[in-house]
C-alpha cells in the first residue's frame, strides 16, 4: 500500500491517464474511423494528449477542489 501523503499525485496521475485514454479512443474513431491504421494513429494522438491531460490536471484539479469546497457544506 502507497503511502497517504501520495495521493494528489497519483488521483492526478489516474485522472489524466484515464481521461486522455478514453477521450482519445473516442476521438480518433469518430474523427478517422476505425480500420487497420487506427491503433497506430490512436498511440500517435495518445502520445500528446496524455502530457497535455497530465499538466492540465494539475494546474486545474487544485482549483477544481477549492470551488467545490466553496459551494459545499
Amino acid at each position: 500500500m502507497l503511502n497517504k501523503k501520495y495521493s494528489k499525485i497519483l488521483f492526478i496521475f489516474f485522472m489524466g491517464l484515464g481521461m486522455s485514454l478514453l477521450m482519445t479512443l473516442i476521438i480518433t474513431y469518430i474523427n478517422t474511423g476505425y480500420d487497420n491504421k487506427y491503433i497506430n494513429r490512436f498511440f500517435k494522438a495518445w502520445s500528446v494528449s496524455l502530457p497535455v491531460a497530465l499538466l492540465v490536471t494539475t494546474i486545474v484539479a487544485p482549483l477544481v477542489e477549492k470551488f467545490v469546497d466553496k459551494i459545499t457544506k
